[in-house]
């Protein structure tokens, strides 16, 4: 058998990130059968759909790194199922139904499918055998008009004529399955193996939906976060698929080769954006050092792009701290871990007293101290590795607490930042020295006695 499977969303708004694993695990189907994988934009809701929408998730797609090998859009295969709908109409299988409007705008008129009152039994990849009476559908509706066919006639026709073999899709298109298994049948057509995904749940087990949980439910909201697209697949395939080892990083490649649809579980997949989290962090700490610094280029300050040196001291800190790229806006803002390297933020002198040893004169004396070593260094010598051998004697001495907490207040005017070493190579030797008598004079004007 030619493996195709279709991957058929309608462009009414952002890909949800349900969406995001039916696509997946179509391609994913397809590709490990040599298969065909189609993309196919139903947009014959002329009131809901827009071309931006369509733009946008074929955009997304191609960025995830799904790209399709057949592509077709149902706006431009109308006269088609006109054709079938004609074909069911001449077969007895469907007929012009005359209609009572029982609302302003509602046809006089529709065609409806002429339903045969049968058990259908849906043999699903993943669910199983389910049984369906088709009874209590009634004669449904399968055009407005022959130019205006409506969801379930459209999906058969084109799946019959795209020849998709496998039909993968989400848990809530099951209740559809029946009404299109029955016009399959009457158009004598092939029936393709279904498979219905469980639905995707948030953490509190509702439905992930963009009623409830807002714009966190799209792709664009992670791609705009700055989450990598491997990342995303690796998270999105785990999402209801398990492959029986405790591996929990894999390679788009690897999926292929991995992935079974027979092992999709029923019950309903948690979005857990702690694992999202740690999946991204983890493709991070494997991008190269150039790549990393192309990567969080759009998500930095402009004062830090036109700063290389300090750009260049940043890259690591940086690599460590964050989840995802768009988290570099709020750790280098004012209020941020790492926003001292521009500015040296407003602080009140009682937080420069290390919480053991209160005493003003003390913290005083030993930033007094630590600034006379520090001087002694040549600029040559102001890396991280330099700066602590020539600190940490005097701070063993004295208490490390005593004398690398006040330092490291006065570096960056906050109680939460890297290590005082740290702070003084990233800030450089003139700005660490201002900084440290700055503090000192803080103390001064409080407790001018320490003078």
């Amino acid at each position: 058998m030619n493996v195709i499977t279709r991957f058929a969303p309608s462009p009414t708004g952002f890909l949800h990130m349900g969406g995001v694993r039916t696509a997946l695990f179509s391609y994913l189907y397809a590709k490990q059968n040599n298969g065909t994988f189609a993309l196919r934009i139903e947009d014959t809701d002329k009131a809901r759909n827009k071309t931006e929408w369509e733009t946008a998730l074929i955009d997304d797609l191609s960025w995830l790194g799904l790209k399709h090998d057949t592509f077709s859009r149902q706006s431009d295969r109308i006269e088609i199922y006109s054709k079938y709908i004609q074909k069911l109409i001449i077969n007895g299988s469907a007929y012009i139904s005359k209609e009572i409007p029982k609302e302003e705008g509602q046809r006089h008129e529709v065609i409806r499918f002429k339903n045969p009152n049968k058990v259908v039994v849906i043999n699903d990849l993943i669910r199983g055998e389910v049984r369906v009476d088709t009874t209590d559908l009634g004669d449904f509706v399968i055009a407005r008009s022959f130019t205006e066919p409506v969801f379930h006639l459209a999906v058969v026709v084109d799946d019959f004529e795209m020849g998709i073999t496998h039909v993968i899709r989400a848990e809530e298109h099951l209740s559809n399955t029946p009404r299109q298994i029955l016009i399959l049948e009457a158009l004598g057509a092939p029936r393709p193996v279904y498979a219905h995904l469980p639905l995707v749940l948030a953490p509190d087990k509702s439905k992930l939906s963009k009623r409830k949980h807002g714009e966190t439910v799209s792709l664009t909201y992670y791609r705009n976060k700055g989450y990598l697209p491997e990342s995303i697949i690796n998270f999105v395939a785990l999402m209801g698929w398990n492959p029986g080892t405790d591996q929990e990083l894999f390679s788009l490649d690897e999926l292929i080769a991995k992935f079974k649809l027979e092992k999709v579980q029923k019950g309903g997949a948690i979005f857990n954006i702690n694992k999202l989290n740690w999946i991204n962090r983890e493709y991070i700490r494997k991008l190269s050092n150039h790549s990393f610094a192309d990567h969080i280029v759009p998500f930095i300050p402009e004062w830090l792009k036109t700063n290389d040196g300090l750009f260049i001291k940043l890259l690591p800190l940086l690599r460590k701290k964050i989840n995802a790229f768009g988290d570099l806006a709020a750790i280098l803002s004012q209020e941020g871990e790492l926003g001292f390297v521009k500015d040296l933020k407003s602080y009140e002198p009682d937080i420069l007293r290390w919480k053991k040893n209160p005493d003003f004169q003390i913290t005083q004396r030993h930033l007094l101290a630590v600034k006379k070593l520090l001087e002694n260094l040549g600029k040559g010598d102001w890396q991280v590795p330099k700066l602590t051998t020539s600190l940490w004697p005097y701070a063993l001495e004295h208490g490390k607490g005593d004398v690398l907490w006040p330092l490291r207040v006065a570096l960056t005017g906050q109680e939460r930042s890297p290590d005082p070493f740290t702070c003084a190579n990233l800030l450089g030797k003139e700005e660490t020295i201002r900084r440290i008598d700055i503090a000192c004079q803080k103390i001064l004007t409080i407790h001018p006695t320490n003078q």
